[in-house]
């Protein structure tokens, strides 16, 4: 039987920080990206604009991303206490923004498809209200930019330890990354049409989907590099956790860590599991008390194993 305080003895798994704010923003823009999306394509099949048609369903795809990113939100917060997940959902964001990173890099392939298209089959367009449109969409996705950008330099603040180790929410990363790569597909169409309407240059419109679509596959292997370390619980290169845990624990000559596993279980939170060797053991809180500056290692595993054949040799010399 566990004793009547066991209570204390526990702690709360739930490492996600207060979110509300990004998924509130996530509902906004799903919500204007939609729209813009139905009048993107609307326009593009209605004035004969392969560059804005094209815009239309990447924004399409985008929004189904952004569904992704509110989902992780509402999945993280509805799941926050559930002892099934041994570490919490703190990865529940970034398994988000991985999905939406390979969203982002099929987006690129598909403008890059389409705009090769346009090299070989180029279509009369409609450029005035085209470019009308295409501007709409940009002003759209700055809107929206500036949603997830302010969102996201906030929750990076929140979690600024005294080791000044800047962390950020990669699912709120990974919307942004979906505006931002939506604002340049609208830059490039709004440069092309207006190339195509002043000086006849319709190979611009395939050209500049080409560039864009260059761009987007950069962001999406940086986003698609950070969230896989964090989902096969890499150590962070940022962190410089493993080295402050071993010059802790050996810094009195006597112990050395024998085995040492750091990863992230939510933003700027850490878990540790340490096996300490040591001829004359330390009490386990004197082990713990090392870590106790550290307030990003919120989940620590300690064993302590006694070098006896070492301390026999010690005590015969």
């Amino acid at each position: 039987m566990p004793p009547a305080d066991f209570a204390r003895w526990r702690h709360s798994h739930n490492y996600i920080a207060d979110s509300s704010v990004s998924e509130r923003r996530t509902r906004i823009v799903i919500c204007i990206t939609t729209v813009m999306m139905a009048v993107e394509i609307a326009a593009g099949v209605t004035y004969n604009s392969m560059a804005l048609l094209a815009d239309g369903w990447h924004m399409s795809t985008h929004a189904a991303a952004f569904f992704i990113t509110a989902l992780a939100y509402y999945f993280s917060r509805r799941h926050a206490e559930d002892p099934r997940y041994s570490f919490g959902l703190g990865k529940m964001g970034v398994l988000g923004g991985f999905a939406s990173a390979i969203i982002l890099f099929m987006v690129a392939l598909l403008v890059a498809g389409e705009s090769v298209r346009g090299i070989f089959r180029p279509a009369l367009i409609h450029f005035n209200e085209a470019i009308a449109v295409a501007v709409a969409g940009l002003l759209v996705n700055l809107i929206c930019a500036l949603l997830f950008n302010d969102g996201h330099h906030a929750h990076g603040a929140e979690h600024d330890d005294h080791h000044h180790h800047h962390h950020h929410d990669l699912n709120l990363r990974s919307a942004y990354l979906h505006v931002l790569a939506d604002a340049l597909t609208s830059v490039t169409a709004i440069v092309a049409l207006l190339g195509g309407k002043f000086l006849g240059w319709s190979w611009l419109d395939p050209v500049m989907g080409l560039v864009g679509s260059a761009v987007i596959v950069v962001w999406s292997y940086g986003l698609l590099r950070d969230t896989s370390a964090i989902l096969l619980d890499r150590t962070p290169e940022s962190s410089d956790l493993p080295h402050e845990i071993r010059r802790a624990v050996e810094s009195d000559g006597d112990a050395f860590v024998a085995d040492l596993h750091v990863w992230q279980v939510g933003i700027g939170k850490f878990s540790a599991a340490i096996s300490i060797v040591a001829k004359e053991p330390k009490p386990l809180d004197t082990y713990r008390e090392f870590f106790r500056e550290h307030e990003e290692l919120v989940h620590v595993t300690i064993e302590i194993q006694h070098d006896r054949d070492q301390a026999g040799v010690h005590a015969a010399g």
